[in-house]
């Protein structure tokens, strides 16, 4: 494979002016697969997926969440440990009734340079620029994937205020304590109204934030180039200026195979996830790196903020549910009893995951408490004695179940089935395209379906909502609900005091397994292969891209 030959010019010139005089001297161009040189400080790493926007306020799933967190701020991020801390805001104080948040912000924050601006040099940021980027979200004519996130929880008068340059206020119609964590998204991220304007529509492609590093050069499905903004605000502990590396180099290799090659031969630093393809190369049963594999690679594993579930459809309102023996809760409850989740992560995923045996949220939250929330462990004899009390003893006169799932986990489908085939319920596994089976769920026409839920915003309140009575689907693609479920989720809204809301979280979460609309699997495990010249290369819980503090050694 080569990159695109058409017109190069204008992107050699480009990287001559821009990207040569930042980075150290170092030549760095785009040009044929075949040409593997790697420049100094610089790290590479390749987006199978693709990229299709650098406008925050698209913001919607993971590799344009990466690229977005080097470009530009939030108020507020999450740190490794998942606490939230300051980043564009210094401070911020919540008033007694729980409606207006007062952020305090950083007085030494600049845009980076951009020709929008007067003389094309980036102008300081403000607290009307917060004003802004909210408001666009908001707005209909943007069309941001991210408008949910304001919708329905902020004052429909005056929702946000700039007080001065460095204070900006929001007010909520009611007390929704997870707002400060969704501050952290990257939909959240500041950016300048002239260069927004003077764009339009290509903003995509001209982005321009205050983060570490700014675009350089983007070729689309070939390679993207971004530089350290020299005039980032953060320092270290040392008072040197942040990032360390000179630049990142994102390529779009879209064969995982090739990606792990290209990694092999170091010229990628890291790779995010193993591929089914391979894993049994690289890994033990036990989730270790093969003794061929240990000096080579640094295996790096984190808990994940990833759950991966079956659901049920619960609303007997629908014809479809009035009609299935899943309706049943006995039903339900067997079919989680029946599988062995211990081996099916032993042996398929390779130890890659912990297996989901207490709640739906998942294990890297703070109110996590497997003591507390009593989940689904393998019990067969008990799944047996469920199905006798329900009317099929040893799953006599029980109809087939279809399973929906798409083609990634049809092994996993396939493992369950034959696991439950032995205590009598029949699973017809029926793998479809991931498109299909999302328009399926969000119609409520899938009545027994694979799906995963990944935290948009680091509190456990996002993984409850998933069965909040009053949402829609999606989130609330089962659509279950239980008043007394509900009454918990709405107090653990407005309750600031963390141990306390904590408790309303494990509660409402217990209410729900016992009640069974989903047949939780795992808690998600994040896993990187990384070149052992990497240094402060730390995941987090939410599998974001921090490049700010990493090191490349020679």
């Amino acid at each position: 494979m080569t990159l695109k030959k058409q017109n190069p010019l204008p992107l050699i010139k480009l990287l001559k002016q821009s990207l040569l005089l930042s980075l150290t001297g170092f030549i760095f161009f785009i040009s044929s697969c075949s040409h593997h040189e790697k420049v100094k400080n610089i790290f590479h790493y390749n987006e199978q997926s693709g990229i299709a926007t650098l406008d925050p306020a698209f913001a919607k799933n993971q590799s344009i969440m990466w690229a977005v967190h080097q470009l530009y701020n939030t108020l507020v991020q999450i740190d490794n440990n998942m606490n939230l801390v300051p980043s564009l805001a210094k401070s911020w104080d919540e008033s007694d009734d729980n409606l207006t948040f007062t952020f305090h912000l950083r007085n030494d924050v600049f845009f980076q340079d951009n020709a929008a601006f007067p003389g094309g040099k980036g102008r300081k940021m403000t607290a009307a620029d917060v004003v802004y980027s909210f408001q666009r979200i908001m707005d209909k004519n943007t069309a941001s994937s991210g408008a949910w996130i304001f919708n329905g929880r902020v004052d429909t008068i005056e929702p946000f205020k700039a007080i001065n340059d460095t204070t900006f206020q929001l007010k909520l119609l009611k007390p929704f304590h997870p707002i400060l964590g969704v501050m952290s998204m990257q939909y959240c991220s500041i950016v300048p109204h002239e260069v927004v304007e003077k764009y339009g529509k290509d903003f995509r492609r001209h982005p321009c934030g205050t983060g570490p590093f700014e675009l350089v050069a983007w070729e689309e499905d070939q390679a993207m180039i971004m530089k350290k903004n020299p005039n980032y605000f953060e320092k270290d502990s040392a008072g040197n200026r942040l990032p360390y590396i000179n630049g990142i180099k994102i390529t779009f290799l879209q064969n995982k195979a090739t990606e792990f090659l290209e990694f092999q031969q170091k010229r990628l630093d890291f790779i995010n996830d193993i591929d089914p393809s391979f894993k049994d190369e690289v890994l033990t049963k036990a989730g270790d790196l093969r003794k061929q594999w240990k000096d080579k690679i640094v295996l790096v594993k984190h808990t994940g903020l990833t759950i991966e579930y079956l659901g049920f459809l619960c609303d007997s309102s629908l014809d479809v549910v009035k009609n299935s023996v899943t309706k049943d809760v006995k039903i339900r409850q067997a079919i989680n009893y029946g599988f062995n989740r211990k081996k099916m992560i032993l042996y398929i995923r390779n130890s890659i995951g912990t297996p989901a045996t207490s709640g739906f949220v998942p294990a890297g939250f703070p109110s996590f408490d497997s003591s507390k929330v009593k989940g689904y462990h393998y019990d067969p004899q008990k799944a047996l004695q469920l199905l006798k009390e329900a009317g099929y003893p040893n799953g006599v006169g029980l109809p087939p179940l279809k399973l929906l799932t798409v083609p990634l986990y049809g092994d996993i489908a396939s493992y369950i089935a034959n696991e439950l085939l032995q205590i009598g319920i029949k699973i017809n596994v029926e793998v479809v395209q991931k498109s299909l089976l999302l328009e399926q769920t969000a119609k409520s026409e899938a009545l027994f379906f694979r799906g995963s839920w990944i935290a948009d915003y680091p509190d456990a309140e996002n993984f409850l909502s998933v069965f909040y009575g009053k949402n829609p689907a999606p989130p609330n693609y089962t659509r279950y609900q239980n008043p007394k479920f509900d009454k918990l989720y709405e107090a653990s809204l407005s309750e600031k005091n963390d141990s306390i809301r904590y408790s309303l979280y494990r509660q409402a979460d217990q209410i729900m397994i016992k009640d069974a609309p989903v047949v939780p699997l795992w808690y998600d495990m994040i896993i990187w292969m990384v070149q052992p010249n990497v240094k402060n290369f730390i995941p987090n819980s939410q599998n974001l891209l921090e490049l700010r503090r990493v090191k490349l050694e020679e």
